[in-house]
């Protein structure tokens, strides 16, 4: 691990939430597997595939990701409407889709949160640090309230409060920026956290002070060349780190 110096002295963590606090990413993939392994037989075109949501849907806004994914099968659809009916053929269908999937998953089996993420949460409280979550999912609110996190975090942008906000979802920077703006630390003070490749572009676009990859499977190399200072394959040891880091300048 990198010299702790370098960045547990900062302010605030912003959490990106699947993937690094909760493992809902796994429910995500499984939804958009099953969504779009059928969309695209329907079409006859290459066959959706796990590297299909690292490369196109991880950590993206939902619409953007459909959008993104569409187009890498050469397929055009009609943008619509948020308010689309699942069934309706356009790209917000497909997104509202794949969210019933997701929602019923999320409401039949719930979520654990990750044992090591609760442990840096903690820790950076006891330390005085600020938190936050960014989030491009627009279920962001219930994913932290089925995971009981929710009483942890006074601060969460999530995709439905930058849609209603015409703030840019990752890899543009805004929502980390508005997230650091929410807690009132200066960027370079924070610690952006995440798992998706998009999003740690996020956190380097935005100049914050140091961007920290979680490689739930995107893989190391991915988030290194996205713009992640470092990447780790779980929070605790980070926990520990600023735990240590705290108690010696006690």
């Amino acid at each position: 691990m990198t010299d702790a110096r370098t960045y547990l002295g900062l302010d605030a963590y912003l959490f990106d939430l699947d993937g690094v606090l909760t493992p809902t990413a796994e429910v995500h993939m499984h939804a958009w597997a099953l969504m779009f392994t059928e969309f695209f037989e329907s079409r006859a075109v290459r066959p959706y595939t796990d590297a299909d949501y690292f490369e196109h849907l991880d950590g993206k806004p939902r619409y953007a990701g459909v959008a993104d994914l569409l187009a890498s099968r050469g397929i055009v659809l009609p943008t619509g409407d948020p308010t689309d009916a699942p069934d309706v053929l356009t790209v917000c269908g497909l997104g509202n889709r794949k969210n019933e999937v997701f929602t019923s998953v999320l409401r039949d089996e719930g979520v654990a949160p990750y044992p090591g993420s609760i442990a840096l949460i903690e820790a950076a409280l006891a330390a005085g640090l600020k938190i936050a979550v960014v989030s491009s999912s627009r279920n962001a609110v219930p994913v932290l309230a089925a995971a009981k996190l929710d009483h942890y975090f006074e601060v969460v942008v999530d995709g439905l409060l930058a849609a209603a906000k015409h703030i840019p979802g990752k890899p543009a920077p805004d929502t980390y920026l508005y997230g650091a703006e929410l807690l009132g630390v200066p960027r370079e003070r924070a610690i952006v956290v995440e798992d998706a490749p998009s999003g740690v572009a996020a956190g380097r676009a935005g100049d914050f002070g140091f961007v920290l990859g979680v490689n739930r499977g995107a893989g190391a190399a991915e988030l290194l060349e996205n713009g992640a200072d470092e990447v780790v394959d779980d929070l605790l040891p980070v926990a520990i780190a600023l735990q240590q880091f705290e108690g010696n300048r006690a």
